[in-house]
Formats: structure tokens, C-alpha cells, sequence
């Protein structure tokens, strides 16, 4: 869906409830894929795959069957989300890795800036990817500027991507778990010594690379870029999307004397697809299936839980994706194999 529909949609509901004779805003949230297809959704037609929970959203809401991203790939296209510009404007604005600075001046105007005015409270929980600090970022300290700087009260992300380093949480600037003895480093240019890699320790891995992703393994899994330290920090990719999903839910409770706006960035089913043994074989399309599958149920666990907390009948759910489908990203996974008529 284009930035400026959204902000639209936004500007009409505030209006309406305005006018209602006991105003109250709703809540927001925007619940962002990473890499989903409208082909991924059987509301859109998808046969090999059920998604009942996003399926619940098209068919009780508003189902746009002509909207465009804003971009083709994941960072340009956040940043069209949360600015309104067209992140053709920002040369930055590309697929960035997880060292880059902060690409959204913290003057600029942004979406939860807007509805801070608005007497909302405002929280971005899962992926960030939009860059962190000003180029020089000490993971070991208070990393800033971050998602704090341009109006979110409440941060829990990963910097980057779920390939990327660093493998850790950061909440409201300030790695989640970190062993002050083990400090973490970061790097894109070289690896630091006796770290084992993709490329030169295939026998470490649980999944295989096919191209780009072969350096630090952390779970099994190479990524990009080199990371040393921070074991405590590191997270466990089967557990990420319970991990965000438990953040989400804990916020939603929390919040019912105010409205909040609350950015939920799904990780699913960006590379590395790694589904909680739960959703293993869930489909028949392999770990990109299952994931998807995965965050199906997600989107189930948020609207129960809006649900049980009185809220549901109040909130506004825009549910997209930052662009379109990617099969082989980067890891071997039977993505391409196992489409089959999907």
C-alpha cells in the first residue's frame, strides 16, 4: 500500500472517532512482513498455504487488491513507511548493513512524531533496519541516535536483518542481555581471529549458504558481516518470533489508559527461515512455507490478545509487507524446490 494511503487512512479514522461524542482515538498497528507475497495469503488466492489469522484481517477489514510498496526492498521501503518521503530522495535510503547510521534525521517529521501530538504512546517492536547511531556505534554502550530519536517512547529490535550482524536485542538503545565482560565487535570489512565462519567452517553449519551469507555462524547459521563477543546477547532464531511476539503482547496489556501506535516488524519470511519446531512441516513448501505459516499464527496471538483485553473493537490493523516475495535468498532451503504450485 502506498506511505500516503496509510497516512490517509489514519487521518480519516482519527477524524471520525473526533467526531463521535465521546472521542477516543483508536489504537494503531501496523503489523510489517518481511518479504511476504500477496501470493504468500489465501485471502489473495494462495492454494498451498492457509493463513486463517491474516485471512480474518482482509476479510473484516479492508482488502486492497491494487496497492504498491514504496520500494522493491526492505530498508527504502520502512523508510517510506515511517517518513511519508520517497526514499528515492534519501541516497541512503538502501538496503544497509546492520553498522550503518541512523538514515532518518531526528528532525525530520515521522509517522509515530505525528500521532505523539495525537496523545498517542508509541512503541516499533521487531525488525528496525533503518540504522543505528551515527556510523561509529559502540554495541557496548548507549547506542543513539536509534528509533528513541524519532519518536518512538518504547524500542525492542534487531538493528538489521535476521542474516545480519549483530545477533542481538536492543531495547530503547542498550543491547538486551549483555555480559559487560564480553563486549561485543562488529564488523562488514574483515573477520576477527579464531572466529569460525561460513566459508571457511562448513562443518559448524546447520544450514548451507548459497551466496553472500557466509560469515560469522551464529546457531549454526552463517551470516553477514563478523561479530565477536556478546554470547549472553546472541539470540536463538526458533524463538525469535515467539520473542517479539511475547514483547507485543506484554506492550498491548500495558497500555489501556492511552491510545498507543505500535509498530510490530515481523522477521518472517526473511532468510534465515527458522521456524520454532512447532511449525516445522506445518506446509508443504519447506522452511519458507513454515514461516509464513508461523507468522500466521502470530497475527492470531495479536488479535487474541486484543481481543481479551477489550481493545479489539478500537484498534485500527494495517497489515502489509515491506515488498514482494524472494525464494532463494541467500541460504540453501528447498525455497525453490518445494514451491511447486504455490
Amino acid at each position: 500500500m502506498k506511505k500516503y494511503t496509510f497516512l490517509f487512512i489514519v487521518f480519516i479514522a482519527l477524524n471520525l472517532v473526533g467526531c463521535a461524542k465521546d472521542p477516543q482515538n483508536p489504537n494503531i498497528i501496523i503489523i510489517y512482513t518481511d518479504d511476504l507475497g500477496y501470493g504468500d495469503v489465501s485471502a489473495y488466492g494462495a492454494t498451498e498455504i492457509s493463513t486463517p489469522n491474516m485471512d480474518f484481517l482482509a476479510n473484516n477489514g479492508v482488502q486492497f487488491t491494487q496497492g504498491y510498496a514504496s520500494s522493491a526492498t526492505c530498508t527504502p521501503s520502512r523508510y517510506a513507511l515511517l517518513t511519508g518521503t520517497y526514499p528515492w530522495k534519501e541516497k541512503r535510503a538502501r538496503i544497509l548493513p546492520g553498522t550503518a547510521p541512523l538514515i532518518i534525521d531526528t528532525a525530520q517529521i515521522t509517522l509515530p512524531k505525528m500521532l505523539k501530538n495525537q496523545g498517542y504512546e508509541t512503541a516499533v517492536i521487531g525488525k528496525w533496519h533503518l540504522g543505528l547511531g551515527t556510523g561509529q556505534v559502540d554495541w557496548n554502550s548507549h547506542i543513539s541516535p536509534g528509533p528513541n530519536e524519532i519518536g518512538f517512547d518504547h524500542a525492542y529490535i534487531m538493528a538489521a536483518t535476521q542474516d545480519r550482524v549483530p545477533t542481538v536485542y536492543i531495547e530503547n538503545g542498550y543491547v538486551d542481555g549483555l555480559d559487560p565482560s564480553d563486549p561485543i565487535e562488529i564488523s562488514y570489512k574483515r573477520n576477527y581471529e579464531g572466529q569460525a565462519t561460513g566459508k571457511n567452517n562448513p562443518e559448524l553449519l546447520s544450514m548451507m549458504w548459497h551466496h553472500g551469507h557466509n560469515g560469522t555462524i551464529v546457531n549454526g547459521v552463517p551470516r553477514i558481516g563478523f561479530m565477536k563477543g556478546g554470547e549472553s546477547a546472541k539470540w536463538s532464531d526458533i524463538d525469535m518470533a515467539d520473542h517479539f511476539l511475547n514483547k507485543v503482547k506484554k506492550y498491548i496489556k500495558s497500555k489501556k489508559d492511552k491510545p498507543f501506535f505500535l509498530y510490530y516488524g515481523m522477521q518472517q519470511p526473511h532468510v534465515p527461515r527458522t521456524p520454532h519446531p512447532r511449525f516445522v512441516g506445518a506446509t508443504s513448501l519447506g522452511p519458507r512455507g513454515d514461516v509464513i505459516a508461523e507468522a500466521d499464527w502470530c497475527v492470531g496471538e495479536l488479535i487474541k490478545t486484543l481481543e481479551q483485553e477489550g481493545l479489539m473493537e478500537n484498534t485500527l490493523i494495517v497489515f502489509s509487507s515491506d515488498n514482494g516475495p524472494v525464494l532463494n535468498d541467500g541460504y540453501y532451503d528447498d525455497a525453490v524446490e518445494k514451491n511447486g504450485n504455490h
